[in-house]
């Protein structure tokens, strides 16, 4: 399925407000209480971050860098900034000034689960698995930290990547046992425990997943594929249905109909 794909991946800013990607950050920065200097400079900064999350969301990634970097003149120290400056340079793909910015989030809030979950996820997606470890420890340490599942979800997936079975179901059993609901840590059990020939277990999982009633189109051909190894074709014929049904276009559909119509 996914990394951050849960990941796994939202911006952490709490956007203040509704900001519109045609509003004037002047008249913006002029709506900030006249108070201390460095009180001002913050909140400028969180000004123009938001405008800049807004912008990226929007697909303005030139805007959104402008915005950004301004934030960043307002408040250095500003770790908000240095996180979504971090996501847009990894969107367009300048994986040098990412990592940098990244790591400064850490630096400036090393305790702080939200900065140490993104740079472990980025430093997955780099193959650096030991030394991302660290940082979704890091994370899930934060007695703060609300989403402690996501971190493990991400923690799971990178341990996959590196070959890593057991760690990986450890973790998602544990971010599992954190958040039943967590779907992501749902699906990759049940996929993991369905590669490694444990499609009983793997059934209870993914029916887990099917009852928080978001499927995917992943989740129908894992179904599929673990109904039809258990001897269950009704089973099996049902989600085939249900993602021809919802997913027509996908590729996993295109490889069942392709499969089901060979002789």
């Amino acid at each position: 399925m996914r990394f951050e794909r849960a990941l796994i991946f939202s911006l952490l800013l709490p956007l203040a407000g509704c900001v519109t990607t045609h509003t004037d950050s002047n008249s913006l920065t002029k709506s900030i209480p006249k108070t201390s200097k460095s009180q001002q400079a913050l909140d400028a900064a969180r000004v123009h971050t938001e405008l800049g999350q807004r912008y990226m969301a929007n697909g303005d990634m030139q805007t959104a860098l402008e915005k950004l970097n301004m934030a960043l003149k307002f408040d250095p120290n500003y770790a908000p900034a240095h996180t979504v400056i971090a996501v847009l340079y990894e969107k367009i793909n300048n994986l040098p000034e990412a990592e940098v910015h990244y790591r400064r989030a850490v630096e400036l809030e090393p305790a702080k689960g939200d900065p140490n979950n993104n740079l472990g996820v980025f430093l997955c997606h780099a193959g650096k698995v030991a030394e991302a470890d660290q940082y979704f420890r890091k994370a899930v340490a934060d007695p703060f930290y609300q989403t402690p599942d996501v971190a493990l979800t991400n923690e799971g997936v990178c341990q996959l990547q590196a070959g890593n079975v057991a760690g990986a179901e450890a973790n998602f059993r544990d971010a599992i046992a954190r958040n039943a609901s967590n779907a992501e840590a749902l699906f990759q059990l049940a996929n993991t425990l369905y590669l490694h020939n444990d499609a009983f277990r793997a059934r209870a999982f993914l029916q887990r997943f099917d009852a928080l009633g978001k499927p995917t189109a992943a989740s129908l051909k894992l179904g599929y594929d673990i109904e039809l190894h258990l001897g269950d074709r009704d089973g099996a014929q049902t989600y085939n249905q249900r993602l021809q049904s919802q997913f027509p276009d996908s590729e996993q559909a295109h490889a069942l109909n392709s499969s089901t119509a060979s002789p």
